[in-house]
């Protein structure tokens, strides 16, 4: 983690089973250990198996419980089941789900044909309902769950140049409600986290200049970036005992833009 500061620990995400999609880089990264620093049994499936193993290496030489790592596309619907349901073998519960997963590729509305909306729905928007829809019977089963999917203030802000992401990280909260809403008599919560610019190792290699910067810290509260790892602060209280009352909500963590 690239911040100082080490997070809370919550006791009861001891051995609980979390599952991460797109674990591998960025936010999810940083969620991947920050649930393997709380002795939790991780889970993360990726397409990046270099970098994946990496991260493996790199928790098991700091002593962390070393996670699990599974190639998946996630856009493969039948692909991603199949994983899930592999999983569920080995693992007879799923406590928490991160769903994070996304391609924030800057494209234009005259650069989108039909072919890239369906491409970035699938990326951003399609496998969060279908990993809901896999993992929910073990968490019904198991009296309990969390479920927290990644959103992002990128559609209150009216952010250009990403029309297709924005759709569908606006889709994600009004997915997120409805699932909420539904689950709640089985004790599973559903929550969203809508993360504002996050200075990932992608941020810094594709976008980070500053211009950047500066446009950035202009429209935030708070003039420092934000990190991957703050915002996995955040999911660990969303998954843990702590927030056992939370659900059907939308946390913004966007240094004060909105």
């Amino acid at each position: 983690m690239e911040n100082a500061i080490r997070p809370a620990v919550y006791p009861s995400l001891e051995d609980r089973v979390v599952m991460v999609t797109g674990g591998a880089t960025g936010i999810g990264e940083a969620t991947v250990e920050a649930f393997a620093m709380q002795k939790a049994q991780v889970i993360f499936l990726d397409i990046q198996d270099d970098a994946g193993d990496r991260l493996i290496r790199r928790l098991e030489s700091a002593g962390l419980k070393t996670p699990v790592y599974r190639h998946c596309d996630l856009t493969d619907i039948d692909a991603l089941q199949k994983t899930v349901g592999d999983l569920l073998v080995a693992f007879p519960r799923i406590d928490v789900l991160v769903n994070n997963a996304s391609d924030d590729t800057r494209h234009s509305m005259e650069e989108v044909n039909s072919a890239y909306w369906d491409q970035s729905i699938a990326v951003n928007l399609k496998h969060y309902f279908f990993m809901m829809q896999a993992v929910v019977p073990a968490m019904r089963s198991a009296g309990r769950g969390s479920i927290i999917n990644m959103g992002s203030v990128s559609w209150i802000i009216s952010t250009a140049n990403l029309p297709v992401y924005v759709t569908a990280k606006a889709a994600i909260v009004g997915m997120s409600r409805t699932f909420a809403r539904q689950l709640g008599s089985d004790n599973i919560r559903v929550n969203c986290v809508m993360p504002g610019a996050v200075l990932t190792e992608r941020q810094r290699q594709l976008w980070y200049t500053d211009a950047y910067r500066a446009r950035i810290l202009a429209n935030q509260s708070l003039k420092r970036m934000i990190l991957p790892d703050e915002v996995a602060r955040l999911v660990l209280f969303l998954a843990s005992d702590d927030s056992s009352a939370i659900t059907n909500q939308s946390y913004v963590i966007d240094g004060g833009w909105i």
